[in-house]
């Protein structure tokens, strides 16, 4: 019997249920991936920076690689002055990066698959972001939504979906993600589903499809994980130079 493929994204209590006045503050499977992912990305530099050399071993390979990956990113969308900024976008990229490969494994859980997770991932870079432009600029960084050379006829209207636009920043960052996930797991796991149901004789063809998906689906996974942090460093750059 087929299984309903919503299942994978439902959030359990682990362990003793706790309540904190009207708030459930229970253990959850959720917050059980987002601590083994936390760990996995401390262990992962940990022992990849122990031992370092001229001619690196393959771990430190792929630890200077990611760190020049994401240096280079920074460099390229927001400039030298983002550099401060870096051990954040370094730890956003990793951690998006690692909770969408760790979805991948059977049996696990896909923490940015719930809209809750990468909204607050996307509203706090949107207040962190938006201090960073008032704390440099002052009240100039208003300017931001009065783009130049606009007529002043349009210019109330263009005001008005600049601030529309701005503030529906982490909305899109967050659907963009918690989408994408949700609905590439949930399409493995129905094609799953057709496996099972049609057995051996029909079900080489859904195979062949969830082979293709899966591969699919890792290559998602990491485009996410690059299209979040380098949303988050074009909106850094705003802040910092004021582009409009």
């Amino acid at each position: 019997m087929a299984t309903n493929p919503m299942e994978q994204f439902e959030v359990k209590t682990i362990g003793p249920k706790i309540i904190l006045g009207n708030i459930d503050i229970s253990f959850t499977n959720s917050a059980l991936f987002m601590v083994i992912v936390v760990t996995l990305i401390t262990i992962f530099f940990t022992v990849s920076t122990q031992k370092k050399s001229l001619i690196p071993g393959k771990l430190q390979l792929l630890a200077e690689m990611i760190y020049e990956f994401v240096a280079k990113m920074i460099s390229d969308t927001a400039g030298q002055d983002a550099r401060p900024y870096f051990p954040f976008i370094l730890t956003l990229f990793l951690f998006v990066l690692f909770s969408n490969m760790i979805g991948m494994i059977p049996y696990t859980f896909t923490v940015t698959s719930h809209i809750v997770v990468t909204f607050a991932l996307a509203i706090v870079i949107f207040f962190g972001v938006t201090i960073i432009g008032f704390l440099k600029h002052g009240i100039k960084y208003l300017e931001l939504f009065v783009p130049s050379g606009v007529p002043k006829l349009l210019l109330p209207l263009i005001i008005v979906i600049e601030v529309i636009s701005y503030l529906s920043r982490p909305i899109s960052l967050s659907v963009r993600l918690f989408a994408n996930m949700m609905a590439g797991h949930t399409m493995l796991k129905v094609f799953g589903g057709f496996v099972v149901s049609l057995g051996l004789v029909g079900g080489w063809l859904p195979l062949g499809f969830s082979v293709a998906l899966t591969g699919l689906e890792i290559l998602v996974a990491f485009l996410q994980a690059y299209v979040f942090a380098i949303l988050t460093c074009i909106y850094l750059n705003d802040a910092l130079h004021l582009h409009h």
